[in-house]
């Protein structure tokens, strides 16, 4: 593995400075860069697979996690900024599809950078009212029964008191910023969105994947695949395969 130069905040697996596009991967709540190890080595030579590792985990389990999309974005638009020299997708799933679009808005407000394209997953798109109370306060018992729910955190995890105890605190801080978050004031994002859900997950309705179509100035794309909220782990390669056909047909690149 080798760090990317910007330090702490970007990873990447494979050097390929002649990559034509640069792809950065959002992680879900309490996930970390690492989840998209496989993807740098998986998707073909002109495409860079950068993992973006937020503060509170892996190599920065020291850091506190940000609680606020807000100041969250704006570290972020600026980290990612001087790898902004030639064209960019942004992947995010669950939360990290939230983090994604307010980042990619942020680098066009900011700074006059637009993605080639949105990839979001796992995600109702943002503006629409939460179905499900805020998570992040509740009591130990329950806030672990509704990650049992979400089914995205291995039992053997939530089962080692010791090992909750080290991550509780950046997946609680990771759930406030999601159910904190709220739609920012921004621009419309002139690019196509590839919009991934699932079969069976219960957290994001159809509708609620179609919805990010009135976010977007470009052509919208919705694609079920099988599994529940956490099909990023569930059938991976469905979802690198999903990935590399949107890369391939609309950012032009990728093709093997």
């Amino acid at each position: 593995m080798s760090e990317a130069r910007s330090g702490r905040w970007l990873v990447s697996w494979s050097e390929r400075p002649d990559a034509r596009l640069r792809l950065f991967c959002l992680p879900f709540a309490g996930g970390s860069a690492s989840i998209y190890r496989r993807w740098a080595n998986a998707l073909p030579d002109d495409i860079g697979v950068y993992g973006v590792q937020l503060p509170g985990r892996e190599s920065r389990i020291r850091e506190p996690a940000y609680k606020r999309m807000d100041a969250l974005v704006a570290r972020l638009a600026s980290e990612l900024q001087p790898f902004i020299d030639r064209p960019y997708v942004l992947f995010g799933h669950s939360m990290g599809a939230a983090i994604a679009f307010e980042t990619a808005r942020r680098l066009v407000s900011t700074f006059g950078l637009p993605p080639q394209q949105l990839l979001v997953s796992g995600r109702r798109a943002p503006g629409l009212p939460s179905v499900r109370p805020p998570s992040y306060q509740l009591s130990d018992e329950a806030f672990t029964q509704r990650l049992r729910e979400l089914n995205g955190t291995p039992s053997e995890v939530l089962e080692h008191p010791e090992l909750m105890e080290l991550l509780l605190p950046v997946l609680r801080a990771d759930f406030e910023l999601d159910d904190t978050y709220e739609i920012l004031p921004g621009p419309a994002l002139g690019c196509d969105f590839g919009v991934i859900g699932a079969t069976d997950d219960t957290e994001v309705s159809s509708d609620e994947l179609s919805a990010w179509s009135t976010l977007s100035g470009g052509l919208t794309t919705v694609t079920v695949l099988r599994g529940g909220h956490f099909h990023i782990t569930q059938d991976p390669e469905g979802l690198l395969g999903t990935v590399h056909s949107a890369l391939s047909e609309r950012a032009g690149v990728g093709s093997r």
